[in-house]
Protein backbone atom coordinates (compact mmCIF):
# COMPACT_ATOMS: atom_id res chain seq x y z
CA UNK A 1 0.00 0.00 0.00
CA UNK A 2 2.87 2.39 0.87
CA UNK A 3 4.54 1.82 -2.53
CA UNK A 4 1.26 2.48 -4.27
CA UNK A 5 0.79 5.80 -2.42
CA UNK A 6 4.36 6.81 -3.22
CA UNK A 7 3.76 6.04 -6.89
CA UNK A 8 0.55 8.07 -6.94
CA UNK A 9 2.35 10.98 -5.23
CA UNK A 10 5.27 10.79 -7.70
CA UNK A 11 2.96 10.68 -10.74
CA UNK A 12 0.94 13.58 -9.35
CA UNK A 13 4.13 15.63 -8.96
CA UNK A 14 5.27 14.82 -12.51
CA UNK A 15 1.90 15.72 -14.03
CA UNK A 16 1.79 18.96 -12.03
CA UNK A 17 5.26 19.91 -13.28
CA UNK A 18 4.21 19.32 -16.88
CA UNK A 19 0.89 21.12 -16.45
CA UNK A 20 2.57 24.39 -15.51
CA UNK A 21 3.33 26.61 -18.50
CA UNK A 22 7.03 27.09 -19.21
CA UNK A 23 8.53 30.37 -18.01
CA UNK A 24 8.89 33.00 -20.72
CA UNK A 25 12.50 34.09 -21.19
CA UNK A 26 12.45 37.06 -23.52
CA UNK A 27 16.17 36.90 -24.32
CA UNK A 28 16.19 33.18 -25.08
CA UNK A 29 13.45 33.87 -27.64
CA UNK A 30 15.38 36.83 -29.06
CA UNK A 31 18.57 34.74 -29.21
CA UNK A 32 16.68 32.11 -31.22
CA UNK A 33 15.46 34.80 -33.60
CA UNK A 34 18.97 36.20 -34.07
CA UNK A 35 20.28 32.75 -34.95
CA UNK A 36 17.40 32.07 -37.35
CA UNK A 37 17.67 35.45 -39.09
CA UNK A 38 20.94 34.21 -40.62
CA UNK A 39 18.96 31.50 -42.45
CA UNK A 40 16.68 34.05 -44.10
CA UNK A 41 19.05 36.88 -45.01
CA UNK A 42 21.39 37.03 -47.99
CA UNK A 43 24.46 39.25 -47.67
CA UNK A 44 26.38 40.85 -50.57
CA UNK A 45 29.03 38.52 -52.06
CA UNK A 46 31.96 40.58 -50.75
CA UNK A 47 30.75 40.24 -47.14
CA UNK A 48 32.72 37.03 -46.64
CA UNK A 49 36.26 36.36 -47.88
CA UNK A 50 35.48 32.65 -48.32
CA UNK A 51 32.63 30.16 -47.93
CA UNK A 52 33.68 29.03 -44.47
CA UNK A 53 34.04 32.44 -42.79
CA UNK A 54 31.89 32.53 -39.66
CA UNK A 55 28.76 34.60 -39.26
CA UNK A 56 29.68 37.28 -36.74
CA UNK A 57 26.79 38.03 -34.40
CA UNK A 58 27.66 41.16 -32.42
CA UNK A 59 26.10 42.91 -29.46
CA UNK A 60 26.71 46.63 -29.05
CA UNK A 61 26.75 48.02 -25.53
CA UNK A 62 25.04 46.32 -22.61
CA UNK A 63 24.49 42.59 -23.13
CA UNK A 64 21.01 41.43 -22.03
CA UNK A 65 21.54 37.83 -23.22
CA UNK A 66 23.93 36.40 -20.64
CA UNK A 67 24.99 33.06 -22.10
CA UNK A 68 21.72 32.52 -24.04
CA UNK A 69 23.16 33.66 -27.38
CA UNK A 70 26.29 31.50 -27.16
CA UNK A 71 24.17 28.56 -26.03
CA UNK A 72 21.83 29.08 -28.99
CA UNK A 73 24.54 29.09 -31.69
CA UNK A 74 27.07 26.70 -30.15
CA UNK A 75 27.94 23.98 -32.64
CA UNK A 76 25.42 25.25 -35.22
CA UNK A 77 26.22 26.10 -38.81
CA UNK A 78 24.46 27.52 -41.79
CA UNK A 79 26.07 25.87 -44.76
CA UNK A 80 29.79 25.84 -43.94
CA UNK A 81 29.51 28.89 -41.69
CA UNK A 82 29.71 28.57 -37.92
CA UNK A 83 28.77 31.43 -35.61
CA UNK A 84 30.90 33.76 -33.55
CA UNK A 85 29.39 35.97 -30.85
CA UNK A 86 31.20 39.20 -30.02
CA UNK A 87 30.45 42.01 -27.61
CA UNK A 88 31.38 45.49 -28.79
CA UNK A 89 31.68 48.79 -26.99
CA UNK A 90 30.74 50.75 -30.10
CA UNK A 91 29.99 50.27 -33.78
CA UNK A 92 33.50 51.23 -34.88
CA UNK A 93 34.41 47.59 -34.17
CA UNK A 94 31.45 46.23 -36.17
CA UNK A 95 32.98 46.16 -39.65
CA UNK A 96 33.29 42.33 -39.64
CA UNK A 97 29.86 41.70 -38.11
CA UNK A 98 27.00 40.39 -40.22
CA UNK A 99 24.32 40.84 -37.52
CA UNK A 100 24.46 43.62 -34.94
CA UNK A 101 22.07 43.71 -31.99
CA UNK A 102 21.55 47.06 -30.27
CA UNK A 103 19.73 46.64 -26.97
CA UNK A 104 17.36 48.95 -25.13
CA UNK A 105 20.23 50.09 -22.90
CA UNK A 106 21.58 51.99 -25.89
CA UNK A 107 18.34 53.88 -26.57
CA UNK A 108 19.97 57.32 -26.32
CA UNK A 109 22.64 56.33 -28.85
CA UNK A 110 20.57 54.14 -31.18
CA UNK A 111 20.16 56.70 -33.97
CA UNK A 112 23.88 57.58 -33.94
CA UNK A 113 24.90 53.91 -33.83
CA UNK A 114 22.64 53.09 -36.78
CA UNK A 115 24.04 56.03 -38.73
CA UNK A 116 27.53 54.52 -38.53
CA UNK A 117 26.24 51.12 -39.72
CA UNK A 118 23.98 52.23 -42.56
CA UNK A 119 26.29 51.45 -45.48
CA UNK A 120 28.12 48.41 -44.16
CA UNK A 121 25.89 45.52 -45.33
CA UNK A 122 25.05 44.67 -41.72
CA UNK A 123 21.71 43.35 -40.49
CA UNK A 124 20.83 45.68 -37.62
CA UNK A 125 18.45 44.35 -34.98
CA UNK A 126 17.18 46.23 -31.95
CA UNK A 127 14.50 46.54 -29.33
CA UNK A 128 13.86 50.25 -28.88
CA UNK A 129 10.42 51.63 -29.71
CA UNK A 130 11.40 53.47 -32.91
CA UNK A 131 14.20 51.16 -34.02
CA UNK A 132 13.11 50.80 -37.66
CA UNK A 133 12.09 54.48 -37.86
CA UNK A 134 15.59 55.39 -36.65
CA UNK A 135 17.18 53.39 -39.49
CA UNK A 136 17.32 49.84 -38.12
CA UNK A 137 16.28 46.84 -40.19
CA UNK A 138 14.56 44.49 -37.70
CA UNK A 139 12.93 45.61 -34.47
CA UNK A 140 11.72 43.36 -31.67
CA UNK A 141 8.42 44.32 -30.03
CA UNK A 142 6.97 42.63 -26.96
CA UNK A 143 3.27 41.78 -27.03
CA UNK A 144 2.60 40.22 -23.65
CA UNK A 145 4.78 37.11 -23.67
CA UNK A 146 5.25 37.15 -27.43
CA UNK A 147 8.13 38.67 -29.33
CA UNK A 148 6.93 40.29 -32.54
CA UNK A 149 9.04 41.45 -35.47
CA UNK A 150 9.01 44.71 -37.35
CA UNK A 151 11.06 44.79 -40.54
CA UNK A 152 12.02 47.72 -42.76
CA UNK A 153 12.74 46.00 -46.11
CA UNK A 154 13.69 49.24 -47.90
CA UNK A 155 16.39 49.87 -45.29
CA UNK A 156 17.69 46.34 -45.87
CA UNK A 157 17.77 46.96 -49.63
CA UNK A 158 19.77 50.16 -49.13
CA UNK A 159 22.53 48.18 -47.38
CA UNK A 160 22.27 45.42 -50.03
CA UNK A 161 20.70 42.75 -47.84
CA UNK A 162 18.00 40.46 -49.19
CA UNK A 163 15.44 39.24 -46.68
CA UNK A 164 13.47 36.11 -47.52
CA UNK A 165 9.74 36.47 -48.09
CA UNK A 166 9.30 33.75 -45.45
CA UNK A 167 10.77 36.03 -42.80
CA UNK A 168 8.93 39.06 -44.15
CA UNK A 169 5.68 37.08 -43.89
CA UNK A 170 6.17 36.76 -40.12
CA UNK A 171 6.69 40.46 -39.54
CA UNK A 172 4.95 43.79 -39.55
CA UNK A 173 6.40 45.62 -42.54
CA UNK A 174 7.60 49.09 -41.65
CA UNK A 175 8.24 52.04 -43.90
CA UNK A 176 11.75 53.34 -43.57
CA UNK A 177 12.10 57.01 -42.82
CA UNK A 178 15.78 57.37 -43.58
Amino acid sequence: MRIRLDLIFLLGTVFTAYAQPPAFDEYQVKAAFLYNFAKFVEWPPETFANSSDPIELCIVGQDPFGSALEDMVQGKKIGDRAFTVRRLRDTQQASKCQIVFIGAGESKRTRALLETLKSAGILTVGETDDFTADGGIIGFKLDGTRVRLQIAPKTAERVRLRISSKLLGLAEIMKSHK
